[in-house]
């Protein structure tokens, strides 16, 4: 009697396709001088794909529904612009006058104009790369990019300036946020005039703002639960850039002031003073870095894909982002001209220096304090993209959802660095036109273009195509033309290096 051995399939699990489809079942024959060999031929199964019309709508990645970002898909389009503005609006608003004063109206005008058409395409790009046809969302950037560029080379381009942009935001707004309740204790005590308490350090200022920020943080779970909190960021910023220009309007222009540049020694500085300016309009735009988690936050389904609900947002939101920088860049030009001063928050300091002694402490003070709000809210945002990387790494080795124990110690170990980086790093503000150079300029105005190359893979030399290779690769260009100018601008200049002196 023939033995037969018995060949196992696999029927229980899915075949590896990366194996020979072919295998051979062997009948041996009891007489040992001859076998016969039957090949059994079996074609591999076709890879399984998710159409359109098969997927239904459900989460694709269950990992996502333990996750900050991605926890609770429930928004709308009103809760995606609250988190746009209250992402997109930033003091870094108010340093863009100062790139009036080198450029004059004109080309001051053109060059804020084009920055911001290209930023808005930029977003047209990301939104609508957001979802794939089969259903896959890509609701974190990191993630689009390793999908786009491959993993080693998506992580390199995209982990450092995402965390950056992310954390290193939440460290500046406690540097903006701490030194604007310490002017508001100033201003409203008229510098110890009429205060008989000792008035809080910088440390301390960064502190309470600290805690302030992180008791926040505890009591909102994921980035859709704190839609009402960016709706107040969103309130804040318009009010507070609207004052601000209002104000610098209303109280008409100071003595002996003057449009035209101010003269350079040299024609390095002139070169290297045009780069700056330019620099400051393309780094008044921030938030792409959270414009897929946000959208991570709607719904979606193939009859309604979010990119609808959130490209509808982006618009609405964008011009009223239009209607708060125009009007504060040709109102500061026209009130200060070149006698902006060059620093954080510089038409505020403006008002403060030219009309502070007709302006009520009274008004200086509600603006600072909406200044503090806002800066609270802004950090609940890039401060949950830092939260959500820091449980993928807890759910992807422990396959179940973090504990509600566990987030609180996270938010509370990310507020007492971020704290300490800030106390350590008081001077940071001034190294963000450099590391603004080579990680928001081509994560804002170069990698969207080439992930929509690599991804919807346009037809070649067509007009998408064309479009987004020049965009890109000019992306590129200015970003290192913005380096350089930082780098040539802090070796002339000097850096004003106060570590642990806030």
């Amino acid at each position: 009697m023939a033995d037969l051995e018995e060949v196992d399939l696999g029927t229980k699990s899915r075949p590896d396709l990366s194996q020979e489809p072919s295998f051979s079942n062997f009948t041996r024959n009891s007489s040992t001088e001859s076998a016969q060999v039957i090949p059994i031929t079996i074609s591999p199964p076709e890879k399984e794909t998710i159409t359109p019309t098969d997927w239904a709508g459900g989460e694709l990645n269950p990992q996502d529904a333990w996750l900050p970002i991605t926890e609770s898909r429930k928004g709308s389009t009103y809760s995606a612009i609250y988190h746009i503005l209250a992402s997109g609006i930033g003091l870094q608003a108010l340093l863009i006058p100062i790139a009036f004063s080198t450029f004059g109206w004109v080309y001051g005008a053109i060059f804020l104009s084009l920055a911001f058409s290209w930023q808005l395409y930029t977003l047209w790009l990301l939104v609508h790369l957001h979802e794939s046809e089969s259903g896959t969302r890509y609701s974190r950037y990191v993630h689009l990019a390793v999908t786009a560029f491959g993993p080693k080379l998506g992580k390199l381009l995209t982990i450092f300036p995402v965390m950056y942009l992310s954390g290193g935001m939440c460290v500046q707004l406690i540097i903006i946020g701490g030194g604007t309740i310490q002017l508001l204790i100033r201003t409203m005590c008229k510098d110890g005039a009429t205060c008989n308490a000792k008035p809080l350090t910088g440390t301390e200022c960064y502190l309470l703002f600290m805690c302030m920020a992180i008791v926040v943080a505890q009591c909102f779970p994921n980035l859709n639960s704190i839609a009402r909190v960016s709706l107040i960021g969103t309130i804040t910023a318009i009010v507070y850039c609207t004052m601000i220009w209002a104000l610098s309007i209303g109280k008409g222009r100071p003595r002996d002031i003057s449009y035209d540049p101010l003269p350079l020694e040299s024609t390095i500085a002139t070169y290297g003073g045009i780069l700056n300016a330019l620099g400051i309009i393309f780094l008044a735009f921030r938030g792409h870095n959270v414009i897929l988690e946000i959208q991570g936050t709607l719904p979606s389904s193939p009859k309604h894909p979010s990119h609808k609900r959130m490209w509808s947002g982006v618009t609405m939101s964008y011009v009223l982002i239009a209607m708060c920088l125009f009007p504060l860049a040709i109102g500061g030009y026209w009130a200060y001209g070149n006698k902006e001063p060059f620093s954080n928050g510089a038409i505020l300091k403006a008002i403060s220096q030219f009309h502070g002694h007709n302006t009520s402490q009274y008004v200086l003070g509600l603006i600072y304090i909406i200044i503090v709000i806002n800066c609270l809210t802004t950090y609940q945002i890039y401060g949950m993209v830092v939260f959500d990387n820091m449980e993928i790494w807890y759910t992807s080795r422990k396959k179940e959802r973090c504990p509600r124990w566990l987030r609180i110690v996270i938010r509370l170990l990310f507020g007492g660095l971020t704290f300490f980086i800030a106390v350590a790093f008081p001077f940071l503000g001034s190294l963000s036109p450099l590391i603004g150079g080579f990680t928001s300029v081509p994560l804002t105005y170069a990698y969207p273009c080439f992930m929509w190359i690599a991804i919807k893979k346009p037809c070649l030399h067509g007009g998408m195509w064309c479009t987004n290779v020049a965009l890109g690769c000019f992306g590129l260009f200015l970003s290192l033309l913005f380096v350089a100018a930082a780098a040539w601008n802090l070796a002339v200049n000097g850096l004003n290096a106060n570590f642990f002196k806030p």
